[in-house]
């Protein structure tokens, strides 16, 4: 069940990706579960087909899945976690322009506004676009190879993947094992050359005529018909949480032992599974060699790092072996740990104060203690530590657990433990999180229509600067222009728009926080799963 604070998010993002009568539809089928057709059309009080164009976009867009029920029916529901990733969507086109270039930045985009698309369509989509800003530049245009290459690398790493047929959408793609999942990312060979139709296939004169292939006239640069891809919400956070890792280590090593656990996490990307508590054996040898040549990392110098990852508190790095000079794996869930006590060691500091934090590691450390055991662990007098104790287990930052010696529970008789439940903490902070998020995009959407008119305007003036601009028209007229725009106006326009970036630089923070609570909580999940 989604908690009232996630579920508004998610209708926020509704109405600002797909308006005010689609979030009418996807809202209820939030709050009432699983609808067919005319129910859905019955309780929001819409025309059936104005419901069954709505349905279509947000299935387009992986939002909406539907299925059969027991009697035959199709239903419709939400899929909550596609929905609320679309929050992240900047992230995934900064990151595939980060790790591939412009051509891989524009085919994630282009895949996340259609949601589903043919890969015919998007190369040809992009090379266009690119082909459009060369030659506006005074560039020589590509072909489409290069966008296929690309296209390519992104489902080779597993950024991009195909949509599930009607089959295998029955089923859940975490219980598909790995075998069944590798058709996901094959891509269709490249058998044209560039701006030319399809080349025709050399068949054996021997083979009877109804087995030769078909010859094709069309200019398309692959034949995929029917096969659709889309993004890959979970690979794109997996490389996020690998990010986190190896931001962890850089803060408290250096740059050099960073680079050495991007190295290794490289290695297995794409060989160990999403949900892994840790990653496959690396040899030494292994490692060293994969290691980028112009870093200047040298044997000694990499066997030195490896051993000081290994010592460190985080636990991401553990040496599991010594075949092959060492072997090592990747502490996912031990670093996952790290990073969420730090996040909420940070939220503690800024809410209580650091003697608050001190209590509160020490807690972290020693897990059950008594209150003396904290007041002499912490080093802090008597009276100030009962007061910052009892204020953070007030906001149920801390816990306590009794054991009473006899069974009438008498408060002389009974030990009293304050301990931090880590798991209870963060998904407390994950809520008010999701709160803060709301608030953070009806205080946006809110400033931003108070001053739409005004945000008009300015459009329309920059638009008419930018046409004189290419007419070659002299100051005086780019002056008037400019003058239609009152100092008073400008003064406003600069607080709106210096209020509307911070709440967006607010919204992305808090979606990073939320992520990295997320991640462990998710993690934590499937262990606990697992040891049961």
């Amino acid at each position: 069940m989604m908690s009232k604070c996630k579920t508004d998010v998610c209708r926020l993002i509704l109405r600002e990706s797909f308006g005010e009568v689609a979030e009418k539809v996807a809202y209820l089928l939030l709050s009432k579960g699983a609808c067919h057709l005319r129910q859905i059309a019955s309780e929001t009080t819409l025309h059936i087909d104005k419901v069954r164009k709505i349905l279509l976009v947000l299935i387009q867009q992986n939002v909406v899945k539907f299925e059969k029920n027991k009697r035959g029916y199709t239903e419709y529901f939400v899929d909550i976690e596609s929905l609320f990733w679309r929050q992240r969507i900047p992230r995934y086109i900064h990151c595939a322009k980060t790790l591939y270039g412009d051509a891989a930045e524009l085919v994630v985009e282009d895949l996340v506004y259609h949601g589903q698309l043919m890969m015919s369509s998007v190369v040809n989509t992009v090379t266009d676009k690119l082909n459009e800003a060369l030659e506006h530049a005074g560039h020589q245009k590509i072909g489409s190879r290069v966008v296929y290459d690309k296209f390519s690398l992104l489902a080779g790493t597993h950024f991009i993947q195909k949509c599930l047929n009607l089959m295998e959408a029955s089923q859940d793609e975490e219980d598909l094992d790995e075998r069944d999942l590798s058709h996901l990312f094959k891509v269709p060979p490249y058998n044209i050359k560039d701006g030319e139709k399809k080349r025709k296939r050399s068949t054996d004169e021997s083979e009877p005529p109804a087995k030769k292939p078909k010859m094709s006239t069309d200019d398309e640069t692959v034949s995929d018909d029917g096969v659709y891809w889309k993004i890959n919400h979970r690979r794109f956070h997996q490389y996020f949480r690998d990010q986190l890792f190896i931001k962890a280590i850089h803060n408290t090593i250096d740059k050099r032992a960073a680079d050495i656990l991007q190295t290794m996490l490289r290695l297995t990307e794409v060989k160990s599974d999403d949900i892994c508590f840790t990653t496959n054996p690396m040899s030494f040898t292994e490692i060293f060699q994969a290691i980028p040549r112009d870093l200047g990392i040298t044997r000694n110098m990499c066997e030195q790092y490896l051993s000081l990852m290994t010592d460190d508190s985080s636990g991401v790095v553990s040496k599991v072996g010594e075949s092959g000079g060492g072997m090592f794996v990747i502490n996912i869930m031990k670093g996952l740990k790290t990073i969420c006590k730090a996040h909420l060691e940070s939220v503690v500091q800024e809410r209580f104060g650091s003697k608050s934090l001190r209590i509160f590691r020490v807690l972290l450390l020693k897990q059950h203690l008594e209150q003396k055991q904290i007041e002499d662990l912490a080093m802090i007098p008597s009276k100030e530590a009962k007061e910052l104790l009892y204020t953070m287990f007030a906001q149920n930052f801390v816990s306590v657990t009794e054991i009473s010696k006899t069974p009438d529970h008498a408060p002389a008789r009974t030990i009293f433990l304050f301990r931090v439940q880590l798991d209870q903490l963060a998904r407390m902070l994950l809520e008010n999180s999701y709160k803060a998020l709301a608030n953070a995009m009806r205080k946006r959407v809110a400033e931003t229509k108070e001053n739409r008119r005004l945000m008009e305007k300015q459009e329309r003036v920059d638009a008419i600067l930018a046409s004189l601009e290419q007419s070659g028209a002299d100051d005086a007229q780019k002056e008037e222009i400019q003058q239609t725009i009152t100092p008073a106006e400008r003064s406003q326009l600069q607080k709106v728009k210096h209020m509307i970036n911070m709440l967006d630089q607010s919204e992305l923070q808090l979606d990073e926080t939320i992520f990295v609570l997320e991640t462990f909580l998710y993690y934590n999940d499937q262990k606990l799963k697992f040891r049961s």
